[in-house]
């Protein structure tokens, strides 16, 4: 195969690909024998098909197969062996008269390429970096143990309504006053005051017992829904429920806060690791400590890329070839170019972040083997579950969940880019010129809040 380069700029060019008999004919009446090995065809028996007969019939489909191959091959072994950072996919050149496989037998193909500049995004000594170190504050720790009482407290009959309980009995539908004949009674009807509007709400702090409640549905909640369920009436019929309702309360639930003792130390986390309440505060600052964690790992990793991507401002990029090759594969077809031209520079921002981690996983050898992504998912199921306040939990149950988000390939696919970009972001933070700056959760927060 003649393979011709033609340049239209430093970052653009063309390829023509020249295919002759020589390329594909061999390859070609091989796999037509073997078709006629195979083809069934009535008044012939299997394998005596005359073999022009197959070539008449089949020449044509597996002589493009052949030559789609060769193309394919060849168009990667170029770019394997002349070291090219190509940028998307080698597309056909607008230009190119499409091939005639009855008639010719010498074609010439031509696919658009483009590459990346040349850039250099390695982080040195002379590259400042700032990690920070959030600290770990009162109100930090109060929130914390108030979420450990709560996650291990119970609930409790009480007898007369606060804000946050819950309340039980039975609803009667009013008409001046009196029950209305034929309307909604609803026993074991459950309500939170809390979830009132305030004026409603006023009706049930401080009943006891007992009471019955004159209030009005419709005013008390925000939405139908929630009237709906409450009445066990359709949405619609609940649109148009106008009237007042008598509750008779019959119980008073209330949710109560572990009180701070060795049985809540025990439940949270585990049977005599935790002694007194000294050590309670300490395992909870410890807590705080490694969630913010990952929220200055987050940071840095925002901070990292910025420097990178700082070395790579100015560089031009092949914008037309890449605006053409994302409306070329688009899937949905309903892309436009005004679309492309509106999200261009975020797609850009995100291929030049791409290419600058390649280029420093490459230069330091970077891998992710199977054991990084099975850590990493373990690590993910850790973080979901400390989410609903669930920590501590055994080995093998994080195994277990783990190996259960391993099943999706998408899912792999998104871990091994984390787990490969954190190993780039290491590489980044063991060669800049690291400054620690202790800041507090309010003015850590600031910082994204400039980013915007």
């Amino acid at each position: 195969m003649n393979i011709t380069k033609k340049e239209i700029d430093s970052l653009n060019f063309t390829l023509l690909m020249e295919i002759a008999p020589v390329d594909y004919a061999e390859n070609v009446d091989k796999q037509l024998h073997k078709m006629r090995s195979k083809v069934n065809m009535p008044g012939f028996r299997p394998g005596m098909v005359p073999f022009g007969l197959v070539k008449k019939m089949y020449q044509k489909s597996v002589m493009a197969d052949e030559i789609n191959n060769l193309l394919s091959k060849n168009l990667q072994e170029y770019v394997e062996n002349n070291k090219l950072n190509v940028l998307g996919e080698p597309m056909p050149n607008d230009e190119q008269t499409k091939a005639n496989f009855d008639t010719d037998e010498t074609f010439t193909f031509a696919f658009d390429l483009a590459v990346a500049p040349e850039f250099d995004a390695a982080i040195t000594a002379k590259d400042d970096i700032t990690e920070y170190d959030i600290k770990v504050d009162d109100d930090m720790i109060e929130r914390q143990i108030e979420q450990v009482r709560q996650r291990f407290g119970k609930s409790v009959t009480a007898d007369e309504v606060q804000d946050r309980d819950l309340v039980k009995g039975t609803l009667t539908e009013l008409c001046d006053g009196e029950p209305k004949e034929g309307g909604i009674v609803k026993e074991n009807a459950i309500m939170s005051p809390e979830r009132m509007k305030d004026e409603q709400k006023k009706s049930f702090i401080g009943q006891k017992v007992g009471s019955k409640i004159v209030f009005n549905p419709k005013t008390a909640f925000d939405n139908d829904a929630e009237i709906a369920s409450l009445l066990g009436i359709t949405k619609d019929e609940a649109a148009a429920m106008q009237s007042d309702f008598c509750f008779e309360l019959k119980e008073v639930t209330r949710f109560e806060a572990a009180e701070i003792n060795q049985q809540l130390f025990d439940n949270a986390y585990g049977e005599g690791k935790v002694k007194d309440e000294a050590e309670f505060r300490t395992k909870v600052t410890e807590q705080i400590k490694e969630q913010l964690k990952q929220d200055e790992a987050y940071r840095f990793g925002i901070d990292a890329r910025a420097a990178v991507m700082k070395k790579m401002e100015g560089l031009q990029f092949p914008d037309d070839f890449l605006k053409k090759w994302l409306l070329a594969t688009d899937k949905s077809k309903k892309l436009t170019r005004e679309e492309v031209d509106k999200d261009y520079p975020k797609m850009l921002d995100e291929l030049k972040w791409t290419l600058a981690k390649n280029q420093i996983g490459s230069a330091h050898e970077v891998k992710v083997e199977e054991n990084d992504i099975k850590e990493y998912a373990k690590l993910m199921t850790r973080m979901q579950f400390a989410q609903y306040g669930l920590t501590g939990l055994d080995d093998a149950m994080i195994e277990q969940y783990a190996a259960e988000q391993l099943k999706r390939e998408d899912q792999v696919r998104g871990i091994f880019d984390r787990v490969y970009e954190n190993k780039v972001i290491e590489i980044i933070k063991q060669n800049a010129k690291i400054k620690t700056k202790k800041i507090s959760v309010a003015d850590f927060n600031k910082l994204f809040e400039n980013d915007k």
